[in-house]
């Protein structure tokens, strides 16, 4: 199959997947269905065995495309979280590994894209938040309910507050991402580490995975069922029209708070 926002080249086993939509690699909702079209595509692929995530350019994602928000309405934008909540769910539970290479910025749906993948390496230098709540909205697509479970209640209420981005180093810190590397180190790192894993058994693969999300705190389908629910609420605010139009103006936003 041929995409138009996902470069994917197969090699050794390894499926290394780059989005690629100039000038910030924004997920909009095509890319999100090109996405799941992938996940179909290489879960039959019996020459696949991990699949390695990337960015072009400066970018891993710089977040959601925003000029999609000017035409959503709150039952459009709970219809939105929900469908980006399923494409990263089925990544969170997919049954080959999944590596997130976060390569540059790393924003609102892009961290809450890697925070599905199974495995987090980013460049030092890479920048990593979920900024939402500066457009007068909130994360939709798990990022409330998946960055508390990796870096604590506290820490993710303070990075998601403030919408406060950290560097690849405090990621690592902080136990958002598992390694950090030198840019020039990172694809290399992961290519070392998808090759690790390729050499195992796919049957033990598969299982494993299972293992470790069986793990996971549940029911988790009724916070994100919440996320949704309040993510539509905050697109019926004023202020969500105001966060929106400020950002696409490139100015500061006049929140007036209802």
């Amino acid at each position: 199959m041929s995409y138009h926002n996902l470069r994917v080249v197969i090699d050794d086993r390894v499926a290394w997947v780059t989005i690629d939509r100039p000038p910030a690699n924004a997920l909009d909702q095509a890319t999100l269905r090109e996405l799941e079209a992938l996940l179909g595509e290489m879960e039959e692929n019996r020459q696949v065995k991990v699949i390695v995530l990337t960015g072009a350019g400066r970018f891993f994602v710089a977040g959601a495309d925003i000029k999609e928000f000017t035409s959503l309405g709150g039952d459009e934008a709970e219809a939105l979280a929900l469908a980006g909540q399923q494409v990263f769910q089925r990544i969170e539970s997919f049954p080959k590994p999944i590596i997130a290479a976060i390569n540059g910025m790393c924003l609102g749906g892009g961290l809450e894209l890697a925070m599905a993948c199974h495995i987090r390496l980013a460049a030092a230098e890479a920048k990593l938040g979920l900024p939402e709540l500066n457009l007068g909205i909130i994360p939709g697509y798990g990022g409330t309910q998946r960055l508390p479970r990796l870096v604590g209640r506290g820490m993710a209420t303070r990075m998601i507050l403030t919408s406060e981005m950290i560097s690849g180093d405090e990621a690592a810190r902080i136990g958002l991402v598992e390694q950090v590397c030198a840019p020039d180190e990172l694809l290399p790192e992961a290519r070392k580490l998808a090759g690790v894993i390729a050499e195992k058994s796919g049957v033990a693969l598969r299982l494993a995975l299972a293992a470790i999300q069986a793990s996971t705190p549940h029911p988790q389908e009724a916070g994100f069922a919440r996320e949704a629910a309040l993510f539509a609420e905050a697109f019926r605010s004023e202020d969500r029209q105001e966060g929106v139009a400020a950002f696409l103006e490139k100015r500061k936003p006049q929140f007036h708070d209802r």
